[in-house]
């Protein structure tokens, strides 16, 4: 059988990164580890982060991974250096698109939510500083947005108002592209369609993401060319339900276990 890719967030977000990788690698297994348990990764320390970040890759490895896409905005800020120095097999990281939002942003003012980890990391502003020269960066922490996704509380109306609260300062400074900085927050696409002005553009790194990993298993040759029954694994430390239920694929085997 061939080796799958291991795909690990702080719970059911990188989900959406999966439906791409998914997508555009047809014949490729996946496992996905959704540390739910311990969502969100946001509010915690470094250190804690690491800890986490390498408990949940020497998993994967150890369910037979060839590459590991941390599908978690905070641990690849905080954790994909080491990762990469200490694990034979090829990291796919995640970032906030500012890049293509700076391209595309005639206001020159960006907005990017995302969770503390991200916003406080170096390479977060590190990225902004290297495609955001002469752009505005407004950026607004989405605290408490991970833990109403991980509910399931998607479109409540504790959801609409604090997602009310973080836009609309960045709407009164005239953002015209919006950074999601969380895999969690594509999952609240529908409901920000409905919030903000048809002007200003939702960017977010699924495809990209699963674009690069398809190029990272090409220069490896680690790309499965056949597999007519491709196995997607996912394991959750939580309830199933919330993670059955954004997979929403009959092929998908989710179960629930401790690691």
């Amino acid at each position: 059988m061939p080796k799958p890719i291991g795909i690990f967030d702080s719970g059911v977000g990188g989900t959406s990164i999966w439906k791409e990788v998914a997508k555009m690698l047809p014949n490729e297994n996946t496992i996905y580890l959704a540390d739910s348990a311990n969502a969100p990764y946001g509010e915690k320390s470094k250190e804690e982060i690491l800890r986490l970040s390498i408990k949940n890759t020497e998993y994967l490895l150890s369910s037979g991974c060839k590459i590991i896409v941390v599908a978690c905005n905070t641990a690849t800020t905080n954790a994909i250096d080491y990762l990469r120095s200490h694990y034979d097999v090829p990291f796919i990281g995640i970032e906030p698109a500012i890049k293509p939002a700076a391209l595309q942003t005639k206001t020159k003012k960006v907005g990017v939510l995302a969770t503390k980890g991200t916003l406080s990391s170096s390479l977060f502003h590190n990225t902004s500083k290297l495609f955001a020269d002469g752009i505005t960066v407004l950026e607004q922490e989405g605290k408490g947005l991970v833990e109403l996704i991980e509910a399931g509380e998607i479109d409540s109306p504790e959801m609409r108002n604090l997602l009310v609260t973080f836009l609309n300062p960045m709407l009164e400074e005239n953002i015209d592209c919006l950074v999601l900085g969380c895999t969690h927050y594509p999952y609240l696409i529908p409901v920000l369609k409905e919030i903000l002005p048809s002007n200003v553009n939702i960017i977010d790194s699924g495809e990209a993401v699963a674009r690069q990993t398809k190029t990272v298993l090409k220069q490896n040759n680690l790309l499965t060319k056949v597999n007519d029954n491709p196995e997607h694994l996912f394991y959750t430390n939580a309830d199933v339900k919330v993670l059955k239920d954004l997979v929403n694929d009959p092929t998908a085997q989710v179960s629930s276990m401790d690691f």
